[in-house]
């Protein structure tokens, strides 16, 4: 019998150098994530045979953009993606999993003692329902959540004065950001731009949209 792990493309040579000595929980939760994604809801049935490339190292290729020691929100966490990714390449910064759906928590939570990761918090809530995180963070990433004229005013009260918002996109980032003009006013961002990370590195460079979070 056939198991999703057949479907498993072979971990690219970047992943090593990625995580370093975390490879080994990197590889067990990618091998987690793709026997088990799909039948739990967490990832779609075309997502098992890109799994490394698409998503991990997607995500992980964002890790050195977090301040070191600092606490890092990852809104609709979801499959982990990039929260769990981004704790175990980022061991030194604390990061909260905000994620509303009972079984991506329960998901997370599983993950998250199965690999002994001691830096991460798990909160059941909706980003707006967050509130004791409400200017508590140094920064709040999100990837494939939603549009940024939608995912700014869930993240950017999060965030405290002065710290950022890394938000992984797509190709359409520049777009989104024109359409999010009024929110980015709003919520007074500044320094909003698109960088890429990972070109040379990886096969899919990772397009992240960052703005620094300011009061009054």
């Amino acid at each position: 019998m056939s198991s999703p792990l057949d479907d498993l493309e072979a971990e690219p040579a970047e992943a090593a150098e990625l995580f370093g000595d975390r490879i080994d929980l990197a590889r067990r939760f990618t091998r987690a994530l793709a026997e088990h994604g799909e039948e739990r809801g967490l990832i779609g049935p075309l997502e098992v045979p890109r799994l490394w490339n698409r998503h991990i190292l997607n995500s992980a290729v964002a890790a050195p953009l977090f301040p070191a020691g600092g606490r890092v929100g990852d809104v609709g966490s979801g499959a982990g993606l990039p929260g769990i990714v981004l704790a175990i390449a980022r061991p030194d910064v604390e990061w909260v999993l905000i994620e509303p759906m009972e079984r991506r928590v329960t998901w997370l939570a599983e993950q998250t003692e199965q690999l002994g990761l001691e830096n991460v918090v798990i909160e059941r809530a909706r980003a707006e329902e967050a509130g004791r995180y409400e200017g508590m963070l140094d920064a709040v990433t999100a990837r494939a959540v939603s549009a940024l004229r939608t995912l700014i005013p869930w993240t950017a009260p999060l965030v405290r004065d002065g710290g950022e918002l890394i938000l992984l996109k797509g190709q359409g980032a520049p777009k989104e950001i024109e359409a999010a003009q009024k929110v980015i006013r709003r919520h007074k961002l500044s320094d909003v731009r698109v960088e890429v990370v990972g070109e040379g590195t990886i096969a899919e460079p990772t397009r992240v949209v960052r703005a620094t979070v300011r009061e009054g």
